[in-house]
């Protein structure tokens, strides 16, 4: 049983079961996922859609659509009684489920690791109490693993595989009945509806900034599959203006048409910086989620793509700072800069050889079998 919570969980969790699958063609696979799980042939029995929240203040909100899918999930374990359970990323559910799984003696996997580099490290004592085995992306978060005693592999980002273009720029744009001879700046607001109903009317309001500067731009807007079309719809109507498109194509594809981006933070930072293509990283919170993030985060940056790098490579505006002007100056200075593309080229030495996913699902087999 694989048990993702959000979007980029989906296709990690989708690489993993192709990856399953290839070592094992018999191996039956259900869990929670969307689009991208349920095409590798995982039969989920609950989606994305209903636990994709961020925040304090989402999860109260939504508590009780929650924990309707907890209990759910929790009685499918009773009775299934799968083999082991995958738990990829999305902590405050997971970690909570590896807790219910515990109690039936079952086998617990976490594909994807809480950011315990981030903030509240000693949580690894709590998390190797519920864990079986631990699978990490990252070379430091195994060290910190490690330090604790707990079994860890890392495997390093499935990304450097996935990261595939099938159509050109040129291709793309003309698909889209837009110029390839203008620059085209993408919009990437989030994979979650509060994320979007806060980004997109500020990377908007930006855009009309960039195009009023020079007519000569154009921009993409990229629609996760867990977004609804009306939720974009019903804001795009305010900037009809605007030269944009919403794009609901392959996710590579769009990134790769595009000459620059305004980008949520999460792992669409690093999808764009393998890619090569310049950006600006923004983010908007509730207060009381931001308040206590600022509080407890010991890291100079929330971006991954700076994270990975170990330094700040892309610039990040944050909360207040996320505002129209200053979004619009800080892409106009990326697009200017020569060393940017460079800098994004040295993301993908730290991510590991190809072959990831198909490294995870050996461990799973490894435990599965001991």
């Amino acid at each position: 049983m694989i048990i993702a919570g959000e979007a980029s969980g989906d296709m990690r969790g989708a690489g993993l079961a192709i990856a399953l699958n290839q070592l094992d063609p018999h191996i039956r696979i259900t869990g929670i996922g969307g689009n991208y799980m349920r095409q590798a042939g995982v039969e989920c029995f609950a989606d994305i859609t209903e636990l994709a929240v961020i925040g304090i203040a989402e999860v109260i909100k939504n508590f009780g659509r929650i924990k309707k899918v907890f209990d759910q999930t929790v009685e499918k374990i009773y009775t299934t009684r799968p083999d082991v359970v995958i738990l990829v990323d999305y902590p405050g559910f997971n970690l909570r489920l590896a807790r219910e799984i515990k109690i039936h003696k079952i086998k617990v996997v976490y594909y994807i690791s809480p950011q315990v580099w981030a903030w509240r490290e000693k949580r690894v004592l709590k998390i190797k109490k519920l864990v079986d085995r631990m699978i990490v992306l990252f070379p430091f978060e195994q060290a910190i693993y490690s330090k604790y005693g707990m079994k860890v592999d890392y495997t390093g980002h499935p990304l450097v595989d996935e990261i595939i273009v099938s159509h050109g720029q040129t291709e793309v744009l003309k698909s889209l009945g837009l110029s390839a001879s203008k620059t085209t700046i993408g919009l990437m607001p989030g994979s979650r509806a509060k994320e979007i109903e806060r980004h997109l009317p500020c990377m908007l309001e930006a855009a009309k900034i960039l195009f009023n500067q020079n007519k000569e731009r154009q921009f993409i807007l990229l629609r996760a599959s867990s977004i609804p079309l009306k939720l974009i719809e019903d804001i795009l109507m305010f900037y009809k203006h605007l030269p944009i498109i919403i794009y609901n194509g392959p996710t590579y594809d769009g990134i790769n048409a595009m000459d620059a981006a305004i980008v949520a933070s999460g792992t669409a930072t690093l999808e764009t910086a393998l890619l090569k293509k310049p950006m600006v990283i923004i983010y908007k919170t509730s207060w009381i989620t931001y308040s206590l993030a600022k509080a407890l985060i010991k890291i100079p940056y929330i971006g991954l793509v700076n994270i990975v790098a170990g330094k700040k490579i892309v610039e990040e505006l944050i909360q207040n700072d996320a505002e129209p002007f200053k979004i619009a100056n800080t892409l106009e200075s990326a697009l200017h800069n020569p060393q940017a593309i460079e800098e994004l080229a040295t993301v993908k030495t730290s991510l590991g050889e190809p072959g990831a996913s198909l490294r995870a699902a050996r461990v799973v087999m490894s435990v599965l079998n001991s």
